[in-house]
């Protein structure tokens, strides 16, 4: 380095050239080493000889100060000169799109008096460098209608601010105006064409353009890897980069990077760490943050927190998406505090930051601490996006927290989500409100945010149909399922839980039933066993108990425990006792410490006044050590919630309870009511009169046994 500044300045101080060439070639090696001190020297030299009015080293020194980053002295330069020249004004062009400085650059291009076609390009690309992208086609367009020929610069530009704007029409558009080109084999003009195609959501286009080029090179390859990794199947990136592969190219980081977030996608650990063992034994990748990063996260989300730790922790460079992907990491694992305290250390966080902790808090049910989270990133001022939202609605929805959902929502509509498809899609935000509002009961306000809805999905109508049906209102959740089919969309397995779910509450079983075969014949969906569980539901309420036992029976899966009791509490209701014992039989060969059969099938012996068999399923559950949990009930009064469990008398006000509810049953009892003797549950917990004999026998049995 030494030596080349003691030769540039001996060739400098000694200068006396016929022609201003080795000038020019002294400013170009300025540009190269973007050396700002060099190009004023040089300037320095010029002015003391007879080039230092000639516009072709004015113009070489006003690129030289462009590229070096020196608008001030470029400008002057410009503004000094008394003549000026095409390549003028297209040097100081360059200079004020490459620093950003669109405004001035509009100004400039409108004092051209002749705009070439390197004019044209700066003005397309210097837009979409920016990120301004509907001025950089309105630029192209503009060239077009000049009758200036699009380059490899112009196409690349448009292509690039289409893919910013997710503007498929124009984008092929121009994709059809390079086929007519001499650029249509181009390699990067196809690189640039899938990139498109891939950021507008084409995948099947960006595939084609791929399959139709004659060159490719890695550029490429990582455009189509990409593609799939953003869009889907992310089966298919693993399956390209091992063509790549097969084809002997050479993966770069960029590659290697894609692959992986595939790998997180997909859960899939094995090929995830197949792709590590790689990059470790590449010294050129082992610190790269980019890939560092795509590792960490792909081990946090296939909850390897450990591995995705010992990276972290080994990377020379950290930012705030390696420290986001810990704290979802360790959210993901039920580690929430773990979460907390890697958030808290954050040098720099941002709002992706935060929706992970609170997302980390609402998917292990720490609601109340994901509120507290929001309040916060409130009081920091943090702008929320519709993931935070969502979130939120979800942690109020779990709450059964009507206040706080209608507080959310207010903050929902503050921040003027739409509930739309789009490049920023917000309709989840729209489905968790009607989500919270249907759990929180207020149906009118779960209606009212579907009926304002500017767009609607499946998830939508869904969210309708469930909600109605939770709340038992059968007959509207089936009409909302109508007009469902009528709007063209198609419904998926949640939907026709959610209609079957309204017949059984509806108690409307030939409705039930033509829907349940309707899954397969009508709408192309194979039935799972949540759809048999809310059918045996249907017919068990129904007393259709034989019909329900055969449904069990012909089932293509092992039914469950749930099946089993659905059907079970069916046969208490209609007293059915011979299927009753037999269910109860499957029950317990599924579930043998679970309470729930025993006891139910206990109340439908006590019901039919059969004490002994009452004293043999109790025995039964002592010999197994099966214990029945406590009831528990609850309700909220102003704001506070008071929680009840069977014989507990830690109730501050349990006098005052006691006496109101004795007076409710005195009211009962003269209005012709009459305790059943399975109301009141006929185990130990309770020793009331109307059991009397039955405990009598009890005590009779257990000494005999003693």
């Amino acid at each position: 380095m030494g030596t080349r500044h003691g030769l540039f300045k001996q060739f400098v101080g000694d200068l006396s050239f016929l022609d201003s060439t080795p000038f020019g070639k002294l400013l170009d090696s300025c540009i190269r080493t973007k050396s700002a001190r060099d190009a004023r020297r040089i300037h320095a030299r010029i002015i003391k000889t007879q080039f230092s009015s000639e516009i072709f080293i004015q113009n070489r020194l006003i690129d030289a100060y462009g590229k070096c980053g020196c608008l001030d002295d470029a400008r002057k330069l410009f503004d000094k000169m008394p003549e000026r020249n095409t390549f003028t004004w297209n040097s100081i062009l360059s200079t004020l799109t490459k620093l950003g400085l669109i405004d001035e650059a509009v100004k400039i291009f409108r004092l051209m008096p002749e705009p070439d076609q390197c004019s044209w390009n700066s003005m397309v690309s210097g837009f979409a460098q920016h990120d301004c992208f509907e001025e950089s086609l309105e630029y192209f367009v503009r060239l077009h209608g000049e009758n200036f020929v699009p380059n490899e610069y112009s196409f690349g530009s448009a292509l690039s601010a289409c893919a910013g704007l997710r503007e498929l029409k124009m984008g092929v558009q121009i994709h059809a105006v390079i086929a007519k080109s001499s650029y249509s084999s181009d390699v990067y003009m196809g690189s640039a064409l899938i990139d498109m195609y891939s950021k507008c959501g084409s995948v099947s286009c960006a595939q084609r353009v791929f399959d139709g080029m004659n060159d490719r090179n890695t550029v490429s390859w990582n455009s189509l890897i990409t593609c799939y990794e953003q869009n889907g199947p992310a089966s298919e990136a693993l399956e390209v980069f091992v063509k790549m592969m097969e084809c002997g190219f050479k993966p770069d980081e960029l590659t290697l990077a894609s692959v992986v977030s595939a790998c997180a996608s997909l859960s899939a650990i094995k090929e995830g760490q197949q792709i590590h063992a790689c990059v470790v034994k590449c010294d050129n990748y082992r610190d790269d943050l980019v890939l560092c990063n795509a590792l960490v996260d792909m081990y946090a989300k296939c909850k390897r927190v450990k591995e995705a730790r010992w990276i972290f922790d080994g990377m020379p460079v950290r930012n705030v998406v390696s420290e986001t992907s810990m704290v979802s990491g360790y959210a993901k694992l039920a580690s929430v505090k773990a979460a907390r305290l890697m958030f808290t250390r954050m040098m720099e966080r941002n709002i992706v930051s935060w929706n992970a902790l609170i997302a980390g808090y609402t998917q292990n049910g720490e609601n109340e601490e994901a509120l507290g989270l929001f309040l916060l990133l409130k009081r920091e001022s943090v702008l929320p996006t519709h993931y935070t939202f969502g979130n939120l609605l979800n942690a109020c929805a779990s709450l059964v927290d009507l206040q706080l959902g209608r507080q959310a929502h207010v903050h929902v509509l503050k921040h003027g989500f739409q509930f739309q498809v789009g490049e920023e899609p917000d309709i989840f935000v729209g489905n968790s409100l009607i989500d919270m509002y249907m759990k929180c009961g207020s149906i009118e306000d779960g209606c009212l945010v579907f009926k304002n809805m500017l767009q609607r999905d499946y998830v939508s109508w869904n969210a309708m149909i469930v909600g109605y049906a939770q709340n038992g209102y059968g007959i509207e959740a089936l009409e909302v399922f109508r007009k469902m089919l009528a709007s063209g969309e198609q419904p998926d397995h949640v939907t026709m839980i959610g209609v079957l779910c309204a017949c059984s509450h509806a108690g409307l079983v030939d409705e039930g039933k033509k829907y349940f075969y309707s899954m397969s014949e009508e709408h192309g969906l194979v039935p799972m066993k949540d759809h048999y569980t809310c059918m045996v539901d249907l017919l068990g309420r129904a007393g259709c108990l034989i019909d329900a036992k055969n449904l069990i029976e012909v089932m293509p899966m092992q039914p469950d425990a749930v099946i089993w009791g659905s059907l079970l509490a069916a046969c208490k209701v209609h007293r059915n006792i011979t299927l009753g014992e037999y269910v109860a039989e499957k029950l317990l060969d599924i579930e043998p410490r679970n309470s729930g059969p025993y006891v139910l099938l206990s109340n439908m012996y006590a019901e039919l006044g059969r004490w002994a068999d009452v004293i043999r399923v109790r025995k039964l559950m002592r010999q197994r050590g099966v214990v029945k949990q406590p009831g528990c009930s609850w309700i909220e009064i102003q704001g506070h919630v008071h929680v009840f469990l069977v014989k507990d008398k830690r109730h501050p006000q349990r006098k005052e309870i006691h006496y109101v509810l004795k007076l409710l049953l005195e009211q009962m009892r003269r209005s012709g009511y009459f305790e059943d003797a399975c109301d009141l549950e006929s185990d130990e917990e309770h020793g009331e009169s109307q059991l009397t004999s039955l405990y009598h026998i009890d005590m009779l049995e257990d000494a005999a046994v003693g």
